[in-house]
């Protein structure tokens, strides 16, 4: 989410807007917040695990969207797009336009530094808020660490952490299973020790 909010907006004012703009943002507490540009890697990253779980859907009542899939959080307000997002119940969304889920099952979130410490803190506050998520998987960008926050059925989130590529990440609550070879794959993270260096000189 960005740091520059706009103006004061009710939710329909928000959609209203939000389905004619040429750019995404996120909504909460009536303020829009643009959306940044995703990196190459993250983008990589985030097709790779869609595919991945569509090609492991095939022939099941089951969905994954990407990107472009609004979710509301019915219980905070929120509105905002997750990297990843899939379901295997009857997908509910909030009005006719079928572009605003309500009901996800599991929701991926790819890494970025500016926004990292929102996904892993107070957007995973929100995204507990719904009850029908099981999932919550958040996936680094900049070396191999997927870590998958499972909730139970008494309501309590567990962590579970891969960290080699040799890993395989299990998505209990939509039957799937994925190679963190396959998550990564075509990602060099040479670029980004690189990077490191050249901010660090």
């Amino acid at each position: 989410m960005s740091t520059v909010p706009k103006s004061r907006y009710t939710s329909e004012q928000y959609l209203a807007i939000e389905r004619a703009a040429e750019f995404r943002s996120e909504f909460y507490r009536g303020e829009m917040f643009a959306m940044v540009g995703a990196s190459r890697k993250h983008n990589l990253i985030s097709l790779n695990i869609a595919a991945e779980i569509r090609t492991q859907f095939s022939g099941r009542p089951c969905e994954v969207y990407q990107s472009d899939m609004r979710v509301k959080v019915n219980k905070t307000g929120l509105y905002t797009y997750p990297d990843v997002v899939a379901t295997c119940n009857e997908p509910r969304f909030e009005d006719s336009q079928v572009d605003t889920l309500l009901n996800p099952k599991v929701v991926v979130e790819v890494l970025p530094p500016s926004t990292e410490l929102w996904d892993r803190s107070e957007k995973f506050e929100h995204y507990r808020a719904i009850d029908s998520l099981r999932e919550y998987v958040l996936i680094s960008q900049d070396h191999v660490l997927v870590e998958r926050f499972a909730c139970n059925t008494e309501g309590q989130w567990a962590l579970q952490d891969y960290r080699t590529l040799e890993d395989t990440l299990v998505l209990d609550s939509v039957s799937c299973r994925i190679r963190l070879s396959e998550i990564y794959s075509r990602i060099s993270f040479e670029e980004s020790n690189a990077d490191a260096k050249s901010v660090g000189e």
